[in-house]
């Protein structure tokens, strides 16, 4: 075999690869479906929680981002809203999201719709703080940021960052199990809690709950087979990567039809599409769709250009990553380090889904009084709120403030600064906080007391639902923070 030379090996890794040229025209309009998902999220609530009287607004973010970086700060946390943040512009970002993602969907400039989508979700996850932080806005970011490259035609390269991407989300996700030591993962015991403790589930999740428990050990065993074994599949021939798309995009389905995970489970799906190849979708998608997907891409010597030096760093990033990762010995604490340079962008970060399983359901109730005597709750849209309240499917949606109420009764610091924020604005009756909530019990002016009640919540049983009608079995634990904090 002739050996090849630098630039020929470098000519063959950009070279277009014509195996993922329909991958990757139906890749971008299904990244433009969650873009599109994860944009009118933003639109629903960011003013809410970001905004000048949200729970964590935006500007006193970047004052201090910008005290302690100084002038790079703008290089070191991008974000458009160093330009202007306020309420308009957040919101204007995330109606122009939209925008961008219709235009993605119906095929129309891929390149600017592409960057200007990636530019606008970077700005919103960099002043999203807490509210932005969840391992699906780092997927979104780098499939995104993948996708610019794609626009002009998949190679082989990009084919294998990609590969590379979905590796990492899989791979790690299982591996993240291991490493902390979670008892029920151990035991095979997880499903058992999982649909009754996950933050937001939906009837689904009740009716999953119900499934005998050899059924839930197995389906733990299979969760662990496909996250530490399959993703090696990956890179293996096709048949093996074949199997590794159908194992995944299955298991993805069933956490779909159990779970409210947002858009995540949809954009694994879709990272799976180049593991399938043009071959294999044409043997399941109508002619219809194949057709109106294959449309030319945009050659563009530039991006050709660029994208062996960002992928050598993406490379060493997210390598960098795993290590610190896997040893333990990441160095937080350092702003100014290269590889946090880069994770800034949404770039080469680590994933860990559910590491650590919780064993009990706790529910906070927010209530407020005018007198100390006579409480009224608080009614959020999307969580729990009292034992009859039947759980809603989704799917894609992410209703950030509902889901960020699930980590506030394990009462770590790092929550703590947040949930007291949002109590203040109930207090004080902010109108774009209280937007955030189903039912607002004050609407002309807000308590003068409030209080946290804890509830442990669990699933009913089918006699307990047949007799009651009650989704949830309720059991008041004491007013928070006085109780004992849900581990973990």
């Amino acid at each position: 075999m002739r050996r090849l030379s630098p630039g020929h090996w470098f000519s063959h890794l950009l070279a277009p690869d014509p195996r993922y040229a329909l991958t990757g025209a139906l890749f971008l309009r299904l990244l433009a479906l969650i873009y599109l998902a994860a944009f009118i999220s933003a639109a629903i609530e960011i003013t809410g929680l970001v905004g000048a009287d949200g729970i964590l607004p935006a500007g006193d973010h970047l004052g201090r981002l910008q005290e302690r970086a100084g002038t790079v700060a703008w290089l070191r946390f991008p974000t458009l809203f160093w330009l202007d943040h306020s309420d308009t512009s957040l919101q204007a970002t995330a109606y122009a999201g939209c925008f961008f993602a219709v235009m993605l969907l119906a095929g129309w400039r891929p390149l600017l719709s592409t960057v200007a989508l990636f530019v606008l979700y970077l700005s919103l996850f960099r002043v999203g703080q807490v509210f932005f932080n969840f391992q699906w806005d780092y997927l979104l970011l780098e499939a995104g940021f993948l996708a610019i490259f794609l626009t002009a035609g998949p190679n082989r390269l990009l084919v294998f960052l990609f590969h590379w991407l979905l590796f990492r989300l899989r791979f790690l996700s299982g591996l993240s199990k291991i490493l902390t030591e979670d008892p029920t993962w151990a035991n095979l015991t997880t499903l058992r809690y999982y649909f009754e403790t996950q933050p937001l589930p939906h009837m689904g999740s009740w009716y999953a709950h119900q499934l005998p428990d050899w059924l839930l050990r197995t389906g733990t065993g299979f969760t662990l087979f496909v996250e530490l074994v399959v993703p090696f599949f990956i890179f293996l021939p096709r048949p093996f990567r074949l199997f590794a798309a159908l194992a995944t995009i299955v298991i993805q389905l069933l956490i779909i039809l159990t779970s409210n995970h947002n858009f995540i489970n949809l954009l694994t799906i879709a990272l799976c599409l180049f593991l399938l190849d043009d071959q294999a979708l044409r043997r399941v998608l109508p002619r219809w769709l194949v057709g109106d997907a294959t449309a030319q891409p945009q050659r563009s010597l530039v991006l050709k250009a660029l994208l062996m030096p960002f992928a050598a760093v993406l490379l060493w990033t997210s390598a960098t990553t795993i290590h610190e990762f896997v040893t333990g010995r990441r160095d937080t604490g350092n702003w100014n380090a290269p590889v946090n340079w880069v994770t800034a962008y949404g770039l080469g970060n680590v994933y860990h889904v559910f590491p650590n399983m919780q064993t009990q359901r706790q529910e906070l109730i927010i209530e407020g009084s005018m007198d100390g005597r006579v409480w009224q709750p608080y009614l959020f849209r999307y969580k729990p709120n009292g034992p009859t309240d039947r759980p809603r499917f989704i799917v894609p949606l992410h209703p950030r403030l509902d889901w960020m109420m699930w980590f506030v009764p394990p009462q770590d610091a790092y929550m703590r600064r947040w949930f007291e924020n949002f109590l203040w604005r109930l207090h004080t009756n902010s109108p774009n906080v209280t937007a955030l909530l189903r039912h607002n019990p004050f609407p002309h002016q807000g308590p003068r007391y409030l209080r946290v009640l804890a509830y442990r919540y669990r699933f009913t049983t089918a006699a307990e639902r047949e007799r009651s009608g009650a989704i949830w079995d309720t059991q008041l634990l004491g007013e928070f923070p006085n109780v004992p904090p849900r581990k973990p």
